[in-house]
């Protein structure tokens, strides 16, 4: 190889480097882009206000994290909009007299119509814990109850262990987490932005068994088999 032909294929060598950075860092720069778009739509889009179920469900379940969350959901068993409730991730040493205290109605339910787990630790747990009662109860319905920060990646996980079950959402509205202006808070900049990066792994996973079911069906809709009433 001839001195001038290494130095004509240096120069190209260098550029196809300088020109690959450049390609890596624009292509940075739009996933980052979309990532913060992707932000701002997730924040904009949680329930500002307390939701209503339309109708009634076969069970009722919600995810704890939050006190107010096991309330609303004792009122709506009360309200004789399903025919149990299933309390998911309970802490360990927490007794049924003390979840009983956090309901303003309903509590009398407890004795007969509430189910606690214990062995939730996250939103994927919960999930799984849920799908093991409805399917132990052959429900095809449930109102799913948790904070409305919380509720889009509730659904995603619920939505993957629960084909062909209706969720029906019930956002709590958590008065301490701002949702108008979130900016100006960064307690709640913070929160949001967690429960984010967490919801998109989420909706990752849902899309992939939706994906593995589609394949394993031949794209037939899943249904759960559901007593008549």
């Amino acid at each position: 190889m001839t001195e001038v032909s290494r130095e004509i294929r240096a120069p190209r060598r260098f550029h196809f480097f300088v020109r690959g950075l450049r390609l890596l860092f624009d292509l940075v720069l739009l996933v980052v882009a979309l990532l913060c778009i992707g932000f701002v739509v997730f924040a904009m889009s949680l329930d500002r206000e307390q939701s209503q179920p339309y109708g009634t469900a076969d069970g009722i379940v919600v995810l704890t994290g939050g006190v107010s969350r096991i309330d609303h959901a004792m009122k709506l068993l009360a309200q004789r909009r399903a025919k149990r409730v299933l309390i998911t991730g309970v802490y360990v040493a927490t007794t049924k007299e003390e979840l009983k205290k956090l309901a303003s109605e309903g509590d009398q339910y407890f004795s007969c119509c509430v189910d606690i787990d214990k062995n939730a630790l996250n939103t994927i747990d919960n999930a799984t814990e849920t799908s093991q009662w409805v399917a132990h109860n052959k429900y095809g319905s449930v109102i799913v109850v948790t904070s409305n920060y919380h509720m889009p990646r509730a659904l995603a996980e619920l939505g993957r262990a629960l084909p062909g079950v209706q969720l029906i959402p019930y956002s709590v509205v958590d008065n301490n987490v701002h949702l108008d202006r979130w900016w100006e808070y960064p307690g709640s900049t913070k929160l949001l932005l967690s429960e984010y990066l967490k919801y998109l792994p989420a909706l990752g996973r849902l899309a992939a068994t939706n994906l593995v079911r589609n394949i394993l069906t031949g794209g037939k809709k899943v249904t759960e088999d559901v007593p008549e009433p």
